[in-house]
């Protein structure tokens, strides 16, 4: 509590997996830390979502590690992210998991004609099982019929859905197989990561909001176009199909046609561009919402909804701006 800031709650828990009578392995583990670049900060950060490293050997356990990821000849701060990522790395097998599962990525990567670069975003595979988990669940995906290179963006971007046993694993594939999506397409990949991250409960609570607006069949229809649409919380779900359907008066299947509106931001993106799309409207200077005015990057939509205007509309950018301001506050 007083070195990390541990709310009592926390320190309580972390008290039954770690335990020392003196200070000095912790502080030994810190000044290795330290040494090796980690602020405070970040420190405090690996501790309390890992508490049990605190007590790890800093030579045999902790530096052995630091400097295989040194060796590779990465920047200190990518060094110091993947350690902040996945803390429990410092507790796994540096000869029997990590040297493996780098060695399998690198290849793998390499193979198929992808840059490793950045292993910032892999930092959670090195606490993945190889032969129980990894290895498996990508054989799962090639058996599917999933392309190579799918498979190597699905790492790249989304590695925490392949940390989970073959049979769960392979129960996802096969539900989203179910879904109608085919595996040789890039959305196969994209539904088995939102429905990997997802328990079935969850799921049908989600699918059970969404019938408010939409029938089953239509709901389907909307995961297939964006499967993003089901990974957002049941909040922003309610949130966000309350103002654009109740608010703006939009019709539920102009969302259900453009599911991809529900990943957009409501305070940062939604509500402010809307805010100028009502007084475009209301001076009859456009006669329906268009997508577009949604779907643009800020500087087009500046652009063409917001600059064009301001000589019929003056303020038009400022009354956008504040609706930006008021998002952040």
């Amino acid at each position: 509590m007083n070195t990390w800031g541990f709310s009592p709650e926390k320190a309580l828990s972390a008290s039954k997996y770690v335990n020392f009578d003196s200070t000095e392995k912790p502080d030994s583990v810190v000044a290795m830390w330290k040494s090796h670049g980690f602020t405070v900060e970040q420190i405090a950060h690996m501790v309390k979502r890992s508490p049990p490293i605190i007590v790890c050997d800093p030579q045999k356990t902790i530096l052995p590690k630091i400097e295989f990821f040194r060796s590779l000849g990465m920047p200190e701060s990518d060094m110091v992210s993947i350690f902040c990522g996945a803390p429990n790395t410092f507790k796994r097998s540096l000869e029997k998991q990590i040297i493996p599962s780098y060695n399998y990525i690198k290849s793998l990567f390499e193979s198929n004609g992808k840059s490793f670069g950045s292993m910032k975003r892999l930092a959670e595979i090195f606490c993945c099982d190889l032969q129980f988990q990894l290895l498996p669940n990508i054989e799962v995906l090639r058996e599917a019929g999933v392309l190579e290179s799918k498979i190597v963006e699905l790492l790249q971007t989304q590695p925490r859905t392949l940390m989970v046993g073959r049979e769960r694993f392979k129960k996802v594939v096969e539900e989203v197989k179910e879904l109608g999506f085919r595996p040789s397409t890039p959305k196969f990949i994209v539904a088995v990561h939102a429905m990997r991250s997802m328990n079935k409960l969850t799921w049908e609570k989600k699918v059970a909001l969404y019938k408010k607006w939409w029938s089953e069949g239509e709901i389907i229809s909307a995961f297939e176009k964006h499967p993003y649409c089901m990974m957002i919380s049941k909040d922003k779900i309610t949130s966000k199909m309350d103002f654009l359907i109740n608010k703006m008066g939009f019709e539920s299947s102009y969302v259900l046609n453009r599911p991809v509106l529900l990943s957009y931001s409501l305070g940062n993106r939604i509500i402010p561009r809307c805010s100028v799309y009502k007084v475009l409207l209301e001076k009859g200077l456009i006669n329906k919402v268009k997508v577009s005015m949604l779907v643009y990057p800020e500087k087009e939509f500046l652009r063409r909804y917001v600059h064009r205007y301001e000589g019929e509309v003056p303020g038009l950018l400022k009354l956008y701006e504040k609706k930006l301001a008021l998002s952040k506050i």
